[in-house]
């Protein structure tokens, strides 16, 4: 049986969920219980006798006399409802308060970390009549904190024998199932492997019951059904989405639906615990929002101003056309495509005599500047496009592909027209600046608005160029380093052919987030400065700073579908492509699940030129693998583990300056070899 339709080699301008769980568990920084408790203490004020003792899931006694405090430290961000148990006080006039904090740099006996731009979020304070169990209200649980303090601000004595954290995120999964990933990642890089786990445990630290959203009192917008008490409250009690789960912003702060963090944050979600109900709740509690006589979608979900923003706008059709590729879910696609193309000609009418859209909202990131021909809008206009075309194929629908492609066409030739500056090897961020923007240059070719692969290569080394020892920074955002707009940068780097970059950006931003001691060492933050500063130029509150956001993880999905190489090519993985591109790293083991099966590459380089790659497809489905073209002479072997298939057998002849990779395609689903060694 031959198994096999074609063979190219092609120039570098082409280019079981309890067993996948068990390869790697040790990385997983999810819990195995929802009953949690502080690990250590971080620091001691006043009297308090005991405290270690209420470290563990043991009764214990810390008995606080007069004014004093305990920080406890639980090692990695978490989120939930609080409850202490209460022995004896030594009498009815006794206070015991709880503040929050994700950093280090914001733990206070008199306040928790902030959830707004005016100030502090007020403490949390009991009153027990006597022992007894004492529980945060639920519209007040904390969505991340790694720190806890426990205040007494009276005089006397007052005894807590046990702190427990009912850890709320991943609402709609079973206490046993947190662990439960349907995807894995392991390479011969330690910090790499890390950062891949750290980054999936982000988002799900990010997926709230929707009920519980935030109820931004302070922007007049949500008024709590609670009664407002102090200057400053904070409430998590708006319901945001229908369903058991949402996908929000932040965990923190922000316990909202944007789309475009969700640009980065569902990939991530799909080849980590495939959680595609949460995505589907927030896609629809977006368009739930749309409005029905513009097409128009909102800037964020339910809770927020009713603002337009040309990209968000857009990430949220982007949205829809990933969860239909990692779903394979029609039913939902047919349901949506009328809202959908009547979202995308909304977009399409700001399309002027220039060929490109002219952005009249400033909404976007939080980037500055945002407005008129902007290179960053346009590319993400010009990959939605190309997006809508691949769903008009899907729905049999040839009614708008002509004049898409129109559209499309004359976007890239307008933008490269008028906005490339082939000196400086970068896009303008548009025709009345000299920006280079990070967003608009790495869109730009994550979209293929560039021309050639030479553009694709400056871009790539001028972006390398402005790295800070702290990662890369933003000017459009007072040269901010923004993890969300790196995320794509990650990705543009590698389509230039670089994937060394890539990997060296991960070790410096997402290592610096990872293991600088001020973090939570666990879940990936909003931004910061390119000098290392935990300030976000967008706010001026830098205890408002969310330290657990989705839109941070974009190593995790890049790690899977570039360096591992596992590409969905069509909906579920029907046609798939393999095309490890390792780049310093000398392995690399990567797995997920899709509706259609488990999808797996195991890559092996050695220093000699040879390379070992196993890899498996769900039956039925069809794809091909793309190996680097090796640099020495040999014989490449191509085998259907079970035999099924004959071997495929090419010859590598080694010449100089040959670059690209060979392409084998038309691979039936099932268990796959490639052997490589120099001769």
């Amino acid at each position: 049986m031959r198994c096999l339709l074609s063979l190219v080699i092609v120039s570098a301008a082409s280019l079981m969920r309890s067993v996948l769980a068990a390869k790697y568990e040790q990385y997983i920084l999810a819990p195995s219980s929802r009953s949690l408790h502080p690990v250590s203490v971080y620091d001691v004020n006043g009297t308090v006798t005991g405290a270690e003792s209420l470290t563990g899931n043991q009764l214990g006694s810390a008995v606080f006399e007069d004014a004093s405090a305990v920080t406890f430290d639980y090692e990695k961000g978490i989120g939930g409802v609080v409850s202490l148990i209460i022995g004896d006080v030594s009498d009815t006039d006794q206070y015991i308060g709880i503040t929050f904090s994700e950093s280090s740099l914001w733990i206070s006996a008199n306040f928790s970390d902030a959830t707004h731009d005016a100030g502090n979020d007020e403490a949390l304070w009991f009153n027990p009549s006597g022992p007894g169990v004492y529980t945060v209200p639920r519209e007040r649980e904390r969505g991340n904190f790694k720190y806890l303090t426990l205040v007494h601000n009276t005089t006397g004595r007052l005894e807590v024998t046990q702190v427990t954290t009912h850890f709320t995120s991943m609402p709609h999964y079973a206490e046993d199932q947190l662990r439960n990933y349907t995807g894995y990642f392991h390479c011969n890089d330690e910090l790499i492997n890390r950062i891949w786990y750290a980054g999936a445990y982000t988002n799900q630290i990010c997926t709230i019951d929707p009920h519980y959203g935030n109820a931004l009192i302070f922007l007049g917008i949500v008024n709590s059904t609670q009664t407002i008490t102090g200057s400053l409250p904070w409430y998590s009690n708006f319901t945001i989405t229908n369903g058991s789960s949402a996908l929000v912003d932040g965990a923190k702060r922000d316990r909202l639906v944007w789309a475009g963090d969700m640009a980065i944050a569902v990939p991530a979600i799909v080849v980590s615990t495939n959680d595609l109900i949460s995505v589907r709740n927030s896609l629809d509690s977006l368009f739930a929002l749309q409005n029905t006589t513009t097409g128009q979608l909102p800037y964020a979900g339910r809770g927020f101003f009713p603002i337009y923003s040309a990209t968000y706008h857009l990430y949220t059709l982007i949205g829809v056309a990933d969860y239909y590729l990692y779903s394979a879910d029609l039913e939902y696609l047919n349901s949506m495509w009328e809202r959908w193309k009547f979202a995308m000609n909304f977009s399409l009418g700001f399309i002027d005599e220039s060929g490109m859209m002219n952005v009249t909202s400033s909404a976007d990131w939080l980037r500055f500047g945002m407005g008129g021909h902007n290179i960053e809008a346009n590319s993400i206009l010009y990959y939605t496009i190309n997006q809508g075309l691949l769903l008009a194929g899907v729905m049999n629908d040839s009614s708008v592909i002509s004049s898409w492609q129109a559209y499309a066409a004359g976007i890239k030739a307008s933008a490269n027209r008028l906005l490339w500056n082939s000196t400086a090897g970068m896009y303008r961020d548009n025709e009345t600046t000299t920006l280079m923007p990070q967003d608009g240059n790495c869109w730009a070719v994550v979209a293929n608005i560039t021309e050639s692969p030479e553009q694709n290569r400056a871009i790539s080394a001028n972006l390398i160029e402005r790295w800070t020892p702290y990662g890369a920074p933003a000017p459009e955002a007072q040269r901010a380093v923004s993890p969300f707009i790196s995320g794509f940068e990650l990705q543009a780097h590698i389509r230039a052919s670089n994937v060394s970059a890539a990997l060296d950006l991960m070790r410096l931003q997402w290592g610096f987030m990872l293991d600088d001691p001020r973090m939570t060492n666990s879940t990936f933050m909003e931004g910061y400065q390119d000098t290392g500063e935990l300030h976000y130029a967008p706010f001026t509150n830098d205890p408002r700073i969310s330290y657990a956001h989705g839109w941070a993880t974009g190593p995790t999905s890049t790690l899977t579908f570039y360096v591992a190489g596992i590409q969905l090519l069509s909906a579920g993985g029907q046609t798939w492509r393999v095309s490890p591109a390792l780049g310093d790293l000398t392995s690399a083991d990567a797995g997920f699940e899709t509706s259609l099966g488990v999808f797996s590459a195991t890559t092996t380089v050695d220093g000699h030129g040879g390379i070992s790659i196993h890899f498996s497809a769900p039956a039925g489905t069809m794809g091909g693998v793309s190996v680097p073209y090796p640099a020495c002479s040999g014989q490449m072997t191509l085998r259907e583990v079970n035999g099924k298939c004959e071997d495929v057998v090419v010859d590598v002849v080694a010449q100089e300056n040959v670059s690209g990779r060979i392409e084998i395609e038309g691979l039936v689903g099932g268990d796959w070899d490639v052997q490589f060694s120099c001769s």
